[in-house]
Protein backbone atom coordinates (compact mmCIF):
# COMPACT_ATOMS: atom_id res chain seq x y z
CA UNK A 1 0.00 0.00 0.00
CA UNK A 2 1.19 3.54 -0.75
CA UNK A 3 -0.25 6.91 0.27
CA UNK A 4 0.91 10.46 -0.50
CA UNK A 5 0.20 13.34 1.89
CA UNK A 6 0.73 17.09 1.57
CA UNK A 7 -0.20 19.34 4.51
CA UNK A 8 -2.44 16.66 5.96
CA UNK A 9 -4.41 16.02 2.76
CA UNK A 10 -4.31 12.69 0.97
CA UNK A 11 -3.23 13.14 -2.64
CA UNK A 12 -3.38 9.58 -3.87
CA UNK A 13 -3.57 6.11 -2.40
CA UNK A 14 -2.85 2.82 -4.11
CA UNK A 15 -3.24 -0.73 -2.85
CA UNK A 16 -2.44 -3.27 -5.54
CA UNK A 17 -1.80 -6.97 -6.01
CA UNK A 18 1.69 -8.34 -6.68
CA UNK A 19 0.99 -9.00 -10.36
CA UNK A 20 0.45 -5.28 -11.13
CA UNK A 21 2.80 -2.32 -11.16
CA UNK A 22 4.11 -1.35 -7.73
CA UNK A 23 1.59 0.79 -5.88
CA UNK A 24 4.07 3.63 -5.22
CA UNK A 25 4.44 4.10 -8.98
CA UNK A 26 0.67 4.31 -9.47
CA UNK A 27 0.20 6.77 -6.61
CA UNK A 28 3.00 9.00 -7.90
CA UNK A 29 1.73 8.93 -11.47
CA UNK A 30 -1.74 9.94 -10.37
CA UNK A 31 -0.46 12.71 -8.09
CA UNK A 32 1.78 14.22 -10.77
CA UNK A 33 3.44 17.52 -9.80
CA UNK A 34 1.52 17.56 -6.50
CA UNK A 35 3.87 14.86 -5.21
CA UNK A 36 6.69 17.38 -4.80
CA UNK A 37 7.44 17.98 -1.09
CA UNK A 38 4.84 15.36 -0.13
CA UNK A 39 5.24 12.62 2.47
CA UNK A 40 4.89 9.10 1.10
CA UNK A 41 3.64 6.33 3.40
CA UNK A 42 4.44 2.78 2.26
CA UNK A 43 3.77 -0.46 4.11
CA UNK A 44 6.81 -2.12 2.48
CA UNK A 45 10.27 -0.74 1.71
CA UNK A 46 10.48 0.64 -1.87
CA UNK A 47 12.55 -1.56 -4.18
CA UNK A 48 15.85 -0.35 -5.64
CA UNK A 49 16.28 -2.79 -8.50
CA UNK A 50 14.90 -3.47 -11.97
CA UNK A 51 12.43 -6.35 -12.01
CA UNK A 52 9.05 -6.37 -13.70
CA UNK A 53 8.97 -2.63 -13.01
CA UNK A 54 11.64 0.08 -12.64
CA UNK A 55 12.89 0.84 -9.11
CA UNK A 56 10.29 2.53 -6.90
CA UNK A 57 13.09 4.48 -5.22
CA UNK A 58 13.84 6.29 -8.47
CA UNK A 59 10.18 7.17 -8.96
CA UNK A 60 10.08 8.68 -5.45
CA UNK A 61 13.31 10.60 -6.05
CA UNK A 62 12.14 11.94 -9.42
CA UNK A 63 8.84 13.01 -7.87
CA UNK A 64 10.84 15.06 -5.31
CA UNK A 65 8.97 13.77 -2.29
CA UNK A 66 10.22 15.23 0.98
CA UNK A 67 9.83 12.25 3.27
CA UNK A 68 9.10 8.53 3.05
CA UNK A 69 7.59 6.62 5.98
CA UNK A 70 8.34 2.89 5.62
CA UNK A 71 6.35 0.34 7.62
CA UNK A 72 8.84 -2.51 7.31
CA UNK A 73 12.08 -3.47 5.59
CA UNK A 74 11.64 -5.81 2.63
CA UNK A 75 12.66 -9.42 3.53
CA UNK A 76 13.65 -10.01 -0.10
CA UNK A 77 17.49 -10.17 0.01
CA UNK A 78 17.61 -8.31 -3.31
CA UNK A 79 15.95 -5.33 -1.62
CA UNK A 80 16.67 -5.56 2.15
CA UNK A 81 17.49 -1.98 3.27
CA UNK A 82 18.94 -1.02 -0.12
CA UNK A 83 15.82 0.98 -0.94
CA UNK A 84 16.03 2.90 2.34
CA UNK A 85 19.73 3.60 1.80
CA UNK A 86 19.12 4.87 -1.74
CA UNK A 87 16.43 7.32 -0.60
CA UNK A 88 18.61 8.66 2.21
CA UNK A 89 21.57 9.05 -0.15
CA UNK A 90 19.28 11.17 -2.35
CA UNK A 91 18.56 13.48 0.58
CA UNK A 92 15.07 12.20 1.35
CA UNK A 93 14.12 11.84 5.01
CA UNK A 94 13.18 8.22 5.78
CA UNK A 95 11.46 6.78 8.86
CA UNK A 96 11.48 2.98 9.18
CA UNK A 97 9.40 0.63 11.34
CA UNK A 98 6.32 2.81 11.79
CA UNK A 99 3.36 0.52 12.65
CA UNK A 100 5.63 -2.40 11.77
CA UNK A 101 3.36 -5.05 13.31
CA UNK A 102 0.37 -3.89 11.30
CA UNK A 103 2.44 -3.70 8.11
CA UNK A 104 3.74 -7.24 8.63
CA UNK A 105 0.13 -8.38 8.91
CA UNK A 106 -0.77 -6.54 5.69
CA UNK A 107 2.21 -8.09 3.92
CA UNK A 108 1.95 -11.57 5.46
CA UNK A 109 1.55 -13.32 2.11
CA UNK A 110 4.55 -11.59 0.55
CA UNK A 111 6.71 -12.24 3.61
CA UNK A 112 5.71 -15.92 3.66
CA UNK A 113 6.64 -16.42 0.01
CA UNK A 114 9.99 -14.66 0.45
CA UNK A 115 10.85 -16.83 3.47
CA UNK A 116 9.47 -20.22 2.36
CA UNK A 117 9.37 -20.07 -1.44
CA UNK A 118 5.68 -21.04 -1.41
CA UNK A 119 2.52 -18.95 -1.64
CA UNK A 120 0.52 -18.07 1.47
CA UNK A 121 -2.55 -20.35 1.61
CA UNK A 122 -5.90 -19.57 3.22
CA UNK A 123 -8.59 -22.24 3.65
CA UNK A 124 -12.17 -20.93 3.34
CA UNK A 125 -15.32 -22.91 4.08
CA UNK A 126 -18.90 -22.46 5.29
CA UNK A 127 -20.58 -24.10 8.30
CA UNK A 128 -24.08 -24.38 9.70
CA UNK A 129 -24.67 -23.29 13.31
CA UNK A 130 -24.53 -26.97 14.32
CA UNK A 131 -21.10 -27.36 12.73
CA UNK A 132 -21.84 -29.15 9.46
CA UNK A 133 -20.10 -28.24 6.21
CA UNK A 134 -22.27 -26.23 3.81
CA UNK A 135 -21.93 -25.77 0.08
CA UNK A 136 -23.38 -22.28 0.44
CA UNK A 137 -22.46 -18.64 0.80
CA UNK A 138 -24.58 -16.32 2.92
CA UNK A 139 -26.89 -13.64 1.59
CA UNK A 140 -25.03 -10.50 0.59
CA UNK A 141 -21.49 -11.80 1.18
CA UNK A 142 -20.75 -11.91 -2.56
CA UNK A 143 -21.99 -8.34 -3.11
CA UNK A 144 -19.71 -5.30 -3.05
CA UNK A 145 -18.62 -4.82 0.55
CA UNK A 146 -19.43 -8.42 1.54
CA UNK A 147 -16.64 -10.41 3.13
CA UNK A 148 -16.38 -12.90 0.24
CA UNK A 149 -16.19 -10.19 -2.41
CA UNK A 150 -13.51 -8.37 -0.43
CA UNK A 151 -11.63 -11.60 0.29
CA UNK A 152 -11.30 -12.49 -3.38
CA UNK A 153 -9.56 -9.23 -4.29
CA UNK A 154 -6.87 -9.97 -1.69
CA UNK A 155 -5.68 -13.20 -3.35
CA UNK A 156 -3.69 -13.89 -6.50
CA UNK A 157 -5.44 -17.22 -7.12
CA UNK A 158 -8.38 -19.27 -5.85
CA UNK A 159 -8.48 -23.10 -5.92
CA UNK A 160 -11.89 -24.65 -6.65
CA UNK A 161 -13.44 -28.05 -7.23
CA UNK A 162 -14.47 -28.73 -10.83
CA UNK A 163 -17.99 -29.36 -9.52
CA UNK A 164 -18.54 -25.59 -9.48
CA UNK A 165 -19.47 -26.15 -13.12
CA UNK A 166 -21.58 -29.29 -12.82
CA UNK A 167 -23.49 -27.74 -9.90
CA UNK A 168 -24.03 -24.50 -11.84
CA UNK A 169 -21.98 -22.45 -9.42
CA UNK A 170 -20.48 -19.30 -10.92
CA UNK A 171 -16.76 -18.62 -10.94
CA UNK A 172 -15.90 -16.53 -7.88
CA UNK A 173 -15.64 -12.85 -8.78
CA UNK A 174 -14.95 -9.87 -6.56
CA UNK A 175 -17.54 -7.13 -6.92
CA UNK A 176 -15.31 -4.44 -5.39
CA UNK A 177 -14.69 -1.40 -7.59
CA UNK A 178 -11.43 -1.79 -9.51
CA UNK A 179 -10.72 -5.20 -7.96
CA UNK A 180 -8.03 -7.43 -9.40
CA UNK A 181 -9.71 -10.78 -10.04
CA UNK A 182 -7.86 -13.88 -8.82
CA UNK A 183 -6.69 -16.55 -11.22
CA UNK A 184 -9.16 -19.46 -11.00
CA UNK A 185 -7.46 -22.80 -10.45
CA UNK A 186 -9.84 -25.69 -11.11
CA UNK A 187 -8.98 -29.09 -9.64
CA UNK A 188 -10.37 -31.98 -11.66
CA UNK A 189 -9.68 -35.63 -10.93
CA UNK A 190 -12.06 -37.98 -12.68
CA UNK A 191 -11.30 -41.50 -13.84
CA UNK A 192 -14.88 -42.15 -14.97
CA UNK A 193 -15.73 -43.49 -18.40
CA UNK A 194 -16.50 -40.02 -19.74
CA UNK A 195 -13.00 -38.92 -18.78
CA UNK A 196 -13.83 -35.32 -19.60
CA UNK A 197 -13.29 -32.09 -17.75
CA UNK A 198 -16.71 -30.52 -17.12
CA UNK A 199 -16.92 -26.96 -18.32
CA UNK A 200 -20.15 -25.06 -17.80
CA UNK A 201 -19.00 -21.76 -19.22
CA UNK A 202 -19.19 -20.37 -22.74
CA UNK A 203 -16.47 -17.76 -22.46
CA UNK A 204 -13.63 -16.85 -20.16
CA UNK A 205 -12.64 -13.24 -19.53
CA UNK A 206 -10.17 -13.90 -16.71
CA UNK A 207 -7.41 -16.47 -16.48
CA UNK A 208 -8.44 -20.03 -15.64
CA UNK A 209 -6.05 -22.95 -15.09
CA UNK A 210 -7.22 -26.54 -14.81
CA UNK A 211 -5.12 -29.04 -12.84
CA UNK A 212 -5.94 -32.61 -13.71
CA UNK A 213 -4.41 -36.04 -13.25
CA UNK A 214 -2.80 -37.82 -16.17
CA UNK A 215 -5.78 -40.21 -16.42
CA UNK A 216 -8.23 -37.44 -17.27
CA UNK A 217 -8.43 -36.00 -20.75
CA UNK A 218 -9.18 -32.38 -21.49
CA UNK A 219 -12.46 -31.62 -23.22
CA UNK A 220 -11.93 -30.13 -26.72
CA UNK A 221 -13.62 -26.84 -25.80
CA UNK A 222 -11.05 -26.21 -23.07
CA UNK A 223 -8.24 -25.54 -25.54
CA UNK A 224 -10.57 -23.54 -27.78
CA UNK A 225 -11.28 -21.18 -24.90
CA UNK A 226 -7.57 -20.69 -24.28
CA UNK A 227 -7.71 -22.32 -20.86
CA UNK A 228 -4.40 -23.72 -19.64
CA UNK A 229 -4.40 -27.35 -18.52
CA UNK A 230 -1.69 -28.79 -16.26
CA UNK A 231 -1.58 -32.59 -16.03
CA UNK A 232 0.01 -34.18 -12.96
CA UNK A 233 0.70 -37.84 -12.24
CA UNK A 234 -1.16 -37.22 -8.99
CA UNK A 235 -2.98 -34.06 -8.02
CA UNK A 236 -1.36 -32.66 -4.89
CA UNK A 237 -1.20 -29.30 -3.17
CA UNK A 238 2.59 -29.06 -3.19
CA UNK A 239 2.73 -29.30 -6.99
CA UNK A 240 -0.01 -26.70 -7.38
CA UNK A 241 1.75 -24.32 -4.98
CA UNK A 242 5.09 -24.82 -6.73
CA UNK A 243 3.41 -23.92 -10.01
CA UNK A 244 1.85 -20.81 -8.43
CA UNK A 245 5.22 -19.78 -7.05
CA UNK A 246 6.80 -20.17 -10.49
CA UNK A 247 4.17 -17.75 -11.80
CA UNK A 248 5.04 -15.18 -9.13
CA UNK A 249 1.82 -15.64 -7.13
CA UNK A 250 2.02 -14.74 -3.43
CA UNK A 251 -1.37 -15.81 -2.10
CA UNK A 252 -3.82 -18.63 -2.78
CA UNK A 253 -7.36 -19.12 -1.45
CA UNK A 254 -8.37 -22.78 -1.12
CA UNK A 255 -12.14 -22.36 -1.39
CA UNK A 256 -14.31 -25.29 -0.27
CA UNK A 257 -17.28 -24.92 -2.60
CA UNK A 258 -18.85 -27.65 -4.67
CA UNK A 259 -17.65 -31.19 -4.01
CA UNK A 260 -15.50 -31.49 -0.88
CA UNK A 261 -14.22 -34.92 -1.97
CA UNK A 262 -12.22 -33.37 -4.83
CA UNK A 263 -10.42 -31.04 -2.44
CA UNK A 264 -10.26 -33.32 0.62
CA UNK A 265 -6.77 -34.65 -0.04
CA UNK A 266 -5.47 -31.14 -0.70
CA UNK A 267 -6.81 -29.98 2.67
CA UNK A 268 -5.31 -33.00 4.48
CA UNK A 269 -1.95 -32.46 2.79
CA UNK A 270 -2.03 -28.75 3.54
CA UNK A 271 -2.60 -29.29 7.26
CA UNK A 272 -0.24 -32.25 7.54
CA UNK A 273 2.64 -30.47 5.77
CA UNK A 274 1.94 -26.99 7.19
CA UNK A 275 1.06 -25.53 3.79
CA UNK A 276 -2.18 -23.93 4.99
CA UNK A 277 -1.43 -20.75 6.90
CA UNK A 278 -4.82 -19.24 7.62
CA UNK A 279 -8.52 -20.09 7.69
CA UNK A 280 -11.71 -18.11 7.06
CA UNK A 281 -14.92 -19.76 8.28
CA UNK A 282 -18.36 -18.43 7.43
CA UNK A 283 -21.08 -19.54 9.87
CA UNK A 284 -24.53 -19.22 8.29
CA UNK A 285 -27.77 -18.85 10.30
CA UNK A 286 -28.87 -22.37 9.37
CA UNK A 287 -29.31 -25.65 11.22
CA UNK A 288 -28.32 -28.38 8.81
CA UNK A 289 -28.88 -32.03 9.68
CA UNK A 290 -26.90 -34.66 7.77
CA UNK A 291 -28.25 -38.08 6.85
CA UNK A 292 -24.66 -39.12 6.12
CA UNK A 293 -21.50 -38.33 8.10
CA UNK A 294 -20.39 -34.74 7.61
CA UNK A 295 -17.39 -34.48 5.22
CA UNK A 296 -15.36 -32.57 7.80
CA UNK A 297 -15.47 -35.63 10.07
CA UNK A 298 -13.04 -37.30 7.67
CA UNK A 299 -10.40 -34.73 8.60
CA UNK A 300 -10.43 -36.03 12.17
CA UNK A 301 -8.20 -38.87 11.00
CA UNK A 302 -5.38 -36.32 11.03
CA UNK A 303 -3.56 -36.84 14.31
CA UNK A 304 -2.48 -33.24 14.61
CA UNK A 305 -3.27 -30.40 16.97
CA UNK A 306 -2.53 -26.89 15.73
CA UNK A 307 -2.72 -23.68 17.74
CA UNK A 308 -4.71 -20.81 16.21
CA UNK A 309 -3.56 -17.22 16.71
CA UNK A 310 -4.87 -13.80 15.67
CA UNK A 311 -8.43 -15.06 16.01
CA UNK A 312 -11.00 -12.49 14.85
CA UNK A 313 -14.72 -12.46 14.18
CA UNK A 314 -17.03 -10.11 12.29
CA UNK A 315 -20.52 -9.97 10.85
CA UNK A 316 -21.17 -10.01 7.10
CA UNK A 317 -24.80 -9.92 6.08
CA UNK A 318 -26.54 -12.49 8.27
CA UNK A 319 -23.39 -14.59 8.64
CA UNK A 320 -20.61 -14.56 11.22
CA UNK A 321 -17.09 -14.82 9.79
CA UNK A 322 -14.23 -16.17 11.90
CA UNK A 323 -10.63 -16.08 10.77
CA UNK A 324 -7.26 -16.88 12.27
CA UNK A 325 -3.71 -18.00 11.53
CA UNK A 326 -2.32 -21.47 12.13
CA UNK A 327 0.76 -21.49 14.36
CA UNK A 328 2.76 -24.49 13.22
Amino acid sequence: MAKLLVKGSTLKQANLMLRTLDCQVFALRDAGALAESATAYVSLEPCNHFGRTPPCTEALIEAKVKKVVVGMVDPNPIVASKGVDRLRDAGIEVAVGVEEGLCKSLNEAYIHRMVTGKPFVTLRYSLSVNGNLLNLLGNGVTDCGGYYSRLLQEYDAVILSSSVFSENLSLPTSQEVGANQPIRIIVHEDSSSSNQIPLGISEVTDKVIIFTDSKSASAPEVAQLGIETVALDRINLEAILDYCNSQGLCSVLLDIRGSFSELEELVKEGIKKNYINKFVTEILPLWNGCAEPDPLQRLKSLEKRVEVVNLQSKASGQSVVIEGNFKF
